[in-house]
């Protein structure tokens, strides 16, 4: 099998001021294609950092894929350290000149300076591979019979490089083994439950499969991978695994696909031509990104009131001052109205209500942080469940939201 170095660079990523989203979109993607990945490797902007990780990841991988340092300013070593450590000479090429020429006339309408024109130099001995998003041109290499790659730190940018460029060239270069996922998503049990009822199906997968457990938040997402050369066979008994594998967890599935909850919710109401909304206090809008982070989400989803305060409350739900006083903005009845006054003002099918206390501070006896009442339904009947969590603020958001559109699918599916 094809073995893979991801190589990011900056100082940023060290001490946790950038999390690094490359290397894990990177290696999401090399999987797809069949390309195994070894190891992944942090490094700051240094000479000798750098250069380490080249030297050893050359000991290991047939491809080294590296990403950052190659901008405009005085930290940005990268590039000048491939020429050096390639033994070429910087030249200036015209393609990449091109691309920045157009970018600074065009695109951002300023004077491209000199500072900038450095970015048009790569090393003579690269192959170059132009940056469709952005200025700094991408380098491939070969070296005793190892493929290095430096592309942009740039998450889009990269992205695009590595969609356009960088998997069909290791596509055409290397022979690859057919690979295949088959995955599902479940809901409602954890996943050491989920190993012992499953345990006899994975103890009896061919070799070539491997089941992967992904929990979150939860969820749990069971992955089938299989790889070979033999594409027919594998794909048939594949299929036939994922069969039993749905069978037997059938009262937890939630989808046989690889997708979010909020994904299923948009299939659920697409599929019927119907509309939802929400209502969130404790949530902040974070529901309403979820769904909206969905492309065309506008045809399933209507809009949001964000009524963190009594007042909002009061004023665009039409939740009652009696209630709120007499039994506080988290509970039963609030959510109720919330979500009636929702459905009432936006006009959906269905609509989601949340209520709670996320923390650190805010808490009280009866009402400990992370309590949460989540509301879901349509005009004519609403269904509201009490639920406590017990992590922090950001994480108790994140529950808050996969169990409230776990809740409107299940009302949805149960009519």
């Amino acid at each position: 099998m094809i073995k893979t170095s991801i190589i990011t660079i900056g100082d940023e990523l060290l001490i946790g001021q950038v999390i690094d989203t490359n290397s894990a979109w990177m290696a999401q993607e090399l999987n797809k294609a069949g390309i195994a990945v070894l190891r992944r490797v942090a490094v700051g902007d240094t000479r000798d950092a750098i250069w380490n990780a080249l030297d050893e990841e050359s000991r290991h991988a047939d491809i080294i894929l590296i990403t950052g340092g190659l901008g405009p300013t005085a930290d940005d070593i990268t590039k000048p350290l491939l020429t050096e450590y390639f033994g070429g000479n910087l030249i200036v090429d015209e393609g990449a000149l091109r691309n920045l020429q157009y970018l600074f006339e065009t695109v951002f309408k300023r004077p491209l300076t000199e500072r900038n024109l450095k970015q048009a130099e790569v090393p003579d001995n690269c192959k170059v591979l132009l940056n469709k998003r952005g200025t700094a041109p991408g380098m491939l290499f070969e070296k005793n019979g190892i493929v290095y790659v430096s592309m942009p730190g740039v998450p889009h940018e990269m992205q695009g490089m590595m969609t356009d460029d960088v998997i069909p060239y290791i596509r055409r270069s290397f022979p690859l083994p057919f690979i295949a996922h088959r995955t599902l998503l479940t809901y409602g049990i954890g996943e050491s439950y989920l190993a012992d009822m499953i345990q006899d199906i994975e103890e009896a997968l061919p070799s070539y499969i491997k089941l992967a457990y992904l929990p979150n938040y939860g969820m749990v997402r069971l992955r089938l991978t299989a790889s070979g050369e033999a594409k027919d066979e594998i794909e048939k008994v594949l299929d036939e695994r994922f069969e039993a594998l749905q069978e037997r967890v059938k009262d937890f599935l939630v989808i046989n696909e690889d997708a979010q909850m909020q994904e299923v919710i948009a299939k659920i109401l697409l599929e019927s031509k119907q509309t939802m909304c929400t209502a969130e206090s404790c949530t902040g809008g974070y529901i309403a990104h979820l769904l909206t982070s969905i492309a065309g989400s506008s045809a399933f989803y209507d809009g949001s009131v964000v009524s963190y305060s009594y007042k909002a409350k009061e004023d665009l739900l039409q939740v009652k001052e009696s209630t709120l006083l007499d039994k506080g903005a988290v509970s039963e009845e609030v959510v109720y109205e919330m979500a009636k006054g929702a459905l009432k003002n936006i006009g959906s099918h269905y609509a989601i209500a949340v209520s709670g206390i996320m923390g650190p501070g805010g808490g009280m006896p009866d009402k400990p942080v992370g309590t949460v009442w989540i509301c879901v339904g349509d005009k004519n009947k609403l269904a509201a469940k009490k639920f406590h969590f017990r992590f922090d603020r950001t994480r108790n958001i994140q529950l808050t939201a996969v169990n409230a559109l776990n809740m409107l699918r299940e009302f949805i599916l149960n009519g």
